[in-house]
């Protein structure tokens, strides 16, 4: 599959990553996922902690294959029912691994979750060294297992996804291989025109208040990921705060801002 929806003329303001007016504080990482090597770090907001959001669903595909909870790229598939989360209509379906993951159905993550138990689900945080590891969820409510990384407890930053990804793209998790294998297939997003295979995910959050109460006017906006050409692997994150409301979700909006970039930036590796 050719990423060409995503990918047309770029231009000098795309390869600089010039803000969009609305933009607050924001990040871009590029790493070289076998060194370790930072190729490109960009913004003032790198080591600053958000909500993870949906990019955490990387996280949990490879809970849920290594849990052997999620079977492979159709199983099992859950149906909706009234009381889930429905602010999307696209939530309101039958969801497998596959649309999980490219319709972003946070009700099929919380099912993951509560099937791997209040412990197990912390201790493969704990083990993943995932950002600051806090899945206690809202402050009283005991929802942890649900809410954790929906604008919530865990946090996590641009640096620190990237970290977590050059684990994964390594396979240096305590996870099994179909688990690395079956998150790989559900993320693949396909291939540039240049030839490298891209596998990610957009998140879509909100930013806090300075009484610490969420904020729904100002998104959180991430993509993460990889991409792989022949022996070649990069790992990626961006991260954008919202100054003002906007209409589209924020990490939507991140990718394709992103994948405008993307073949210029790996165009000379």
């Amino acid at each position: 599959m050719e990423l060409r929806r995503f990918v047309g003329l770029i231009g000098l303001m795309a390869v600089l990553h010039v803000p969009a007016a609305n933009a607050g504080p924001d990040c871009t990482v590029i790493a070289d996922a076998s060194s370790g090597r930072v190729l490109k770090q960009q913004g003032d907001a790198c080591e600053q902690r958000l909500t993870p959001a949906s990019t955490f669903k990387i996280a949990i595909s490879l809970m849920g294959y290594d849990s052997g909870y999620l079977v492979d790229e159709h199983l099992p598939a859950l149906p909706f029912y009234q009381g889930y989360p429905d602010w999307i209509p696209e939530f309101k379906a039958t969801t497998d691994p596959t649309r999980w993951i490219a319709q972003s159905v946070v009700w099929y993550s919380q099912r993951i979750t509560e099937w791997l138990g209040p412990d197990r689900f912390r201790r493969y945080v704990s083990l993943f060294n995932y950002g600051n590891v806090d899945v206690s969820g809202n402050p009283g409510q005991g929802d942890g297992l649900t809410q954790a990384w929906l604008t919530s407890s865990l946090k996590i930053s641009a640096l620190e996804q990237v970290a977590f990804l050059e684990k994964l793209v390594n396979r240096q998790l305590p996870v099994s291989a179909k688990a690395y294998a079956m998150t790989a297939r559900i993320t693949a997003l396909g291939s540039l025109p240049t030839g490298w295979e891209v596998h990610g995910k957009t998140g879509t959050g909100f930013r806090l208040k300075i009484d610490g109460s969420v904020d729904t006017t100002r998104q959180v906006g991430w993509f993460v990921g990889w991409a792989a050409k022949g022996s070649r692997r990069v790992v990626f994150a961006r991260c954008v705060q919202d100054d003002t409301p906007q209409p589209d979700r924020a990490g939507l909006r991140v990718r394709s801002g992103f994948m405008q970039e993307l073949p210029v930036l790996l165009g000379s590796r």
